[in-house]
């Protein structure tokens, strides 16, 4: 009897991986077609969005007072917002133009969620290997001090930005009212997240304030792991990982009631 489920089990997760690989291929192709260099957009787009905000930051020399190297610094926080705003946005409406393929009995709404998370999840991480290395290269950035804790770091981003981008889109299926919303709130949030600021650079009574947001704590772990002690950093592991851990039941759950209103077309 045990090895009756454990193979139905297994045989589950072949389909489910074989459905998600299959709407990985068909965003991938939906979104950057067969010319020029593809998929290679994947990545190669966050990179330049990087690039640029790097490029900006050096100009007006933001950190210069802090004696921080403003390309490590530009890195560190930009890729974290892509990780989390393009995560999220991608699942924001995912539904509406997939309902066709809702049709097939083995495609779920956590499986056109799960692709385009995937997707997003690798082009920014891949973005954020390849100028860390490019950049560590030429000798415009020095290696980070300790690069489990920044893996580390990395992957709790994640697993916020999975858990966060299940609720917006399944909460966005009920309203187009939660688009708008979202974007406002992506816009608000970019200053607030860690990305332009370290805690230990502003008052007492602000740094209490925004402790609250949880993408802080990713990026201030993240720095941690590059800079080591040569930086103070703030942030609760413990908390972090609560809110992860809210966001993503809560998003399993409005997942699968969104499966049961869903009607495919």
């Amino acid at each position: 009897m045990a090895e009756m489920v454990s193979a139905g089990f297994r045989r589950s997760l072949i389909i489910q991986a074989r459905v998600i690989g299959a709407l990985l291929m068909r965003e991938i192709l939906t979104r950057y077609g067969r010319h020029n260099i593809g998929f290679m957009w994947v990545f190669v787009e966050p990179m330049l969005f990087t690039l640029g905000v790097a490029g900006l930051w050096t100009l007006l020399r933001l950190g210069h007072e802090h004696h921080i190297d403003i390309v490590s610094f530009a890195l560190t926080g930009y890729s974290s917002v892509l990780l989390w705003r393009n995560a999220v946005n991608r699942c924001n409406l995912a539904i509406a133009p997939n309902l066709g393929l809702m049709y097939h009995r083995n495609v779920r709404v956590i499986d056109i969620f799960a692709a385009r998370l995937i997707l997003e999840i690798a082009g920014a991480t891949i973005s954020l290997v390849v100028l860390s290395l490019f950049f560590i290269t030429i000798g415009w950035m020095n290696a980070p001090v300790d690069v489990l804790t920044m893996v580390f770091a990395w992957l709790m981003l994640v697993w916020f930005s999975v858990g966060l981008g299940l609720v917006i889109g399944s909460v966005s299926e009920r309203s187009e009212v939660v688009d708008r919303v979202w974007h406002t709130i992506t816009y608000l949030m970019f200053p607030l997240s860690g990305a332009v600021f370290m805690i230990d650079w502003l008052p007492r009574a602000l740094q209490e304030i925004l402790l609250w947001v949880p993408m802080v704590h990713g990026v201030e772990m993240l720095r941690h792991g590059y800079y080591g002690e040569w930086v103070t950093t703030h942030y609760n592991l413990i908390y972090f990982a609560s809110v992860n851990l809210v966001l993503m039941l809560v998003g399993l759950i409005l997942a699968r009631q969104t499966q049961l209103r869903v009607e495919p077309e």
